[in-house]
Parts: structure tokens; C-alpha cells; sequence
């Protein structure tokens, strides 16, 4: 098998177990996951940061989005204006109009309010001991990273996430992994 339908056969397997975990358990995570994200944002103090809205069983963060905002953190949303380009970041905090894109994600009614996030939250499918993501295969966030070097990556996944895989030629490792697990592993990326 190539390496591609491995990584695509890993992803189906990864996003069935996701999906599959119980609600309750993942709720669990995510606020395990969520006071994580807000003690990291306390150490590294950035002033922007591109959040997600979650799809298909990925860690739900949402709740914490108001403190981030309350800690004086930007927030934005990324938009999908080309399929084959970087993604661009809407402005947006907790409150504001929304309508849905056309992937059925919730994004910021104005489309005009762009902000260029310092750190983006990565949703991750897999991601390996390298601190390599897999994601669902389109390539947005790694052309976005190639695009826009200055941006940092925050990877979010639930350990159970963890696989050995290869990196694509275009993949572009996350400076951090944060998980739910309270043990930190891996090469150092990990919180």
C-alpha cells in the first residue's frame, strides 16, 4: 500500500475511534483540554490567536473563548476563501453574528475584518511523536504555515490520537501538541 492510502486508512481509523469515544468522556478531555489552553496562554501571552469551530467529534474548546477574549487575546476564525490556497483568519470574538460557510462551519457574518493570528489552534485527526499533524487530508493549515512562516502552530488532539506515520512531503511539523493527557511525551513539542 502506498504512503498515501496508509495515511488515508490511518485518518478513517483515527476519526472512527474519535467519534465512536463517548460524548461524556470527550467532554472530560475538553475541559481538561481547555484549562491547558488557558494556563498555556498565560505562560506564552499571545496577542492573537486563531481559534476553531468544531466538527466532526474534534475537541470542543468553545467554552473557554470568552476567557481568552477576557485575557486580551484576539480572536479569529479561519475562512476557506480557495480550495487550493492558505486560509485566511476572520476577526471574531464570542457573540458575533454568524453565518455558515459553505463546508457548514459556523463563521463570522462580516467577511471583511482579517487579522493575522500569532498562533493558530490546529485541530488535529493524528499526530505523531515528531509533532507532525494529520488532518482530514486537504492541506489548509500546512500551505497556510508554508505561506505565513511568522505564525506559530498549537496542535489540539486527544492523546488517544497519537500514531506512527510518516510526514507528507508537504507536511509542516506543529511547535506545540496539547492533549488532555497529563503526562508530557514526545520530543518536547507536547504540553
Amino acid at each position: 500500500m502506498k504512503a498515501s492510502g496508509e495515511r488515508n486508512a490511518l485518518r478513517r481509523l483515527l476519526l472512527q475511534q474519535r467519534c465512536q469515544t463517548a460524548p461524556s468522556l470527550r467532554q472530560q478531555w475538553d475541559a481538561v483540554l481547555m484549562q491547558k489552553l488557558l494556563d498555556w496562554c498565560r505562560q506564552q501571552q499571545p496577542s492573537s490567536l486563531a481559534v476553531y469551530w468544531p466538527i466532526q467529534a474534534e475537541p470542543d474548546l468553545r467554552t473557554c473563548y470568552p476567557q481568552l477574549v477576557s485575557m486580551g487575546i484576539s480572536l479569529a476564525l479561519p475562512w476557506v476563501v480557495q480550495t487550493d490556497a492558505p486560509l485566511q483568519f476572520l476577526a471574531w470574538q464570542p457573540g458575533d453574528a454568524m453565518e455558515l460557510d459553505r463546508y457548514g462551519i459556523p463563521l463570522p457574518a462580516q467577511r471583511t475584518d482579517l487579522l493575522m493570528p500569532e498562533i493558530v489552534l490546529v485541530p488535529c485527526v493524528g499526530f505523531n511523536a515528531d509533532a507532525y499533524r494529520l488532518g482530514y487530508g486537504g492541506g489548509f493549515y500546512d500551505r497556510t504555515l508554508a505561506a505565513f512562516p511568522s505564525i506559530r502552530a498549537l496542535g489540539v488532539a486527544y492523546h488517544c490520537a497519537q500514531a506512527d506515520f510518516l510526514p507528507g512531503e508537504h507536511d509542516i511539523p506543529m511547535q506545540w501538541i496539547l492533549t488532555e493527557y497529563q503526562e508530557d511525551t514526545g520530543t518536547g513539542h507536547q504540553s
